[in-house]
Formats: C-alpha cells, structure tokens, sequence
C-alpha cells in the first residue's frame, strides 16, 4: 500500500484556538511509513450515523436528548458495575441494589456525556464523524445540554445517597466533575495523554459499584485491580478507533496519538500497552485478595480472549490499516464484557 501523505496542519476550531499538541510525544514514530486506509475503508469513515434523524415531534426531541447523553458509552461503561458488585458481595448482592446502582450510574454517566458535548460542540462541528450530534448541529437549544447534564448529576448523586448509599454517591459524583474538568477541559486539547490520564474517569463504575454493596471495602485490593484491568484497556482501545479517524481529530486540532505520533507509533503504543493489560490481568488472577477467591474460568477465560487481543494488535502493527484497527476495536469491546463476567462467574462458584 502507498504510505499517507502528512497530515495538514490542524485548522483551529470556531473562535477557540487549538491546543498545541505536547512539545515531546509518547516516542518517536518509527521510520516506516503509515499505510495508508484502503478506498472502501476511507469511503466508509463517515457515512450516515446515528445523529442524523427525520424523527418529528416529542419523540424525535426526546431522542436527541437522549443522544446528548452519549448511551452507546454509557453501556459500556455499565457493564462493568454489576460484575463489580457481584464480586465485592461473593454472590447476587440483590436485584434492587443492583438496579438502583444502575440507575443511579446511568444518571451520573449522562451528566458527564451531556456537559461534554455542549463543552465539545465547537469541535463537533467541525469533525464529520460528530458534525450531526444534536448540540453541534443546533438541534437543541445552546445551554439545554449543560442544563440537562447539571441536572442528571445532581438527581444521580441524590438517587444513589438515598437509595444506594453516601460513598457511591461521593464516587460518581467525583468521577463526573474528573470527567468534566480534569479531562474534558484540561487535557483533551492539550496532550495526547489525555486518553491515558483521563481514563480515570471511565473506571470510577468499577468501584462505583463496589462501595454500593455494604460491607465493602476499598481497602481490599480487588477493586483496585479491576480498576487496572479497565484503566490500561482504555488506551489501546480508543487508540484503534482513532487511527480510523485520524484526519477528523487532526481536522478539529486535537493532539490524539495518530495525529501527533503517526499510524506507525501509534500501532507500537497499542502492542506495548496490550502487553501491560495481560500483566494486570495475570496480576488480577494471582492478587485478587481474600474477597475474589480467583479460579480457572476467569484464567482460562481471560487468558485466552487476552491471547486473542494480542494477535489482533500484532497484526495491527503489522499491517496499519484502518480495518487491523477495527478489529482489534471491536474484538476489545466483547473482551472487556467477557472479561469482566468471568470475573463475577468465577468469584460465585
């Protein structure tokens, strides 16, 4: 394949100058040129996505208030909560705790998504990817996302103090305000760590979900190492994604990895950090502490979607193509909801 041409310099969105990316990168790419997307993979980067809705009336206002809330991540991040809970009670620690940290989680995550995309709808609007979601296409009135997300962070603290308790509270609260300031107006634009620093803010509902069942304590290693396993997959895999929308990030002056480092490092950052989750995940099965008494079917399980992982990485750094990329992004997706179940299944049996 032909190598990428270098990327133009990143335009400065609307009236808000781009950050400048980090003076000293991650590493330096390696000497070997980005390959560069085959033509049916560019061709399908930004096609019709889901923003885009003919749908009228109340239904279709709901939906895009809805869509603010960013679902699709709030899922994932969910997914992680319940294994979470049923490792920490060694059991079911009950449907109605468990719905009501759920909720309580869905309300905390939609007022980080939803102040994120009224902070981020100037750049929105200048990627193709996030050009049609309801705040940067004027969908809903300017300030109505900020509303609706200071408004779901206060009934979701509120929810999980009354009917969870205080520390699970205190938890999604803080990870909302991280969310918010840490990463969304303090990194984003500035350094391409931001996806590894503010990842944080992505694995409060590992302990979120923890402290909500009674008697559970922080104390023990386990949630932090469940904490780990879901700290170090972040990278690599918002990392694939971004090699598919690479001249989208570039576009709106964001300092993501393959922008600043180049498809070429970026695979390397992606194999290294790959490597790193297969030791936290065999640190996991070896040091989960007395709460976790850790079994074959989360190391069989693990281990083998983990091995998984690492021949798509390798291909990726290989290959450097848009479609090594996205299999890698999706293969990551099912591993974290695999992962994690063998988690909650091996500390049951």
């Amino acid at each position: 394949m032909s190598a990428l041409d270098p990327l133009p310099p990143a335009t400065t969105p609307d009236a808000t100058p781009a950050a400048t990316p980090d003076a000293t990168p991650a590493a330096t790419p390696d000497a070997t040129p980005d390959a560069a997307p085959d033509a049916g993979e560019v061709s399908a980067l930004h096609g019709r996505g889901r923003y885009e809705s003919a749908t009228a009336g109340w239904l279709g206002t709901l939906r895009r208030y809805v869509l603010v809330t960013k679902p699709r991540i709030i899922e994932l991040l969910l997914i992680t909560t319940v294994p979470s809970m049923v490792v920490a009670a060694g059991g079911w620690p009950g449907t109605w705790r468990v719905a009501a940290t759920l909720l309580g989680g869905t309300l905390s995550a939609g007022s980080a998504n939803a102040i994120n995309n009224h902070l981020d709808r100037d750049i929105d609007r200048i990627m193709d990817r996030t050009s049609g979601r309801p705040t940067a296409s004027d969908q809903i009135p300017p300030g109505a996302a900020l509303r609706l997300g200071l408004v779901l962070g206060v009934v979701g603290f509120a929810w999980l103090a009354l009917l969870v308790n205080l520390a699970a509270a205190l938890m999604a609260t803080s990870a909302i305000l991280f969310y918010v300031f840490v990463y969304t107006l303090g990194l984003k634009r500035r350094t391409s760590q931001a996806v590894v620093i503010g990842g944080a803010a992505g694995c409060a509902p590992v302990l979120t979900g923890w402290v909500a069942v009674p008697g559970a304590s922080l104390a023990d290693p386990t949630p932090w190492l469940l904490f780990a396993i879901l700290f170090w997959w972040q990278p690599p895999h918002f990392w694939a994604l971004a090699i598919k929308y690479r001249e989208d990030y570039a576009k709106a002056g964001l300092p993501m990895l393959p922008v600043i480092a180049g498809v070429a490092e970026t695979t390397r950052q992606i194999w290294l950090y790959s490597w790193l989750l297969l030791s936290i995940v065999l640190l996991y099965a070896v040091g989960a502490g007395p709460t976790a008494d850790v079994g074959p079917l989360f190391v069989v399980t693990a281990g083998a979607l983990t091995i998984g992982w690492l021949w798509l990485a390798w291909q990726l750094r290989r290959d450097r193509t848009v479609k090594a990329a996205m299999r890698l992004f999706i293969w990551s997706t099912s591993w974290l909801a695999l992962v994690f179940t063998a988690a909650a299944v091996d500390a049951v049996l």
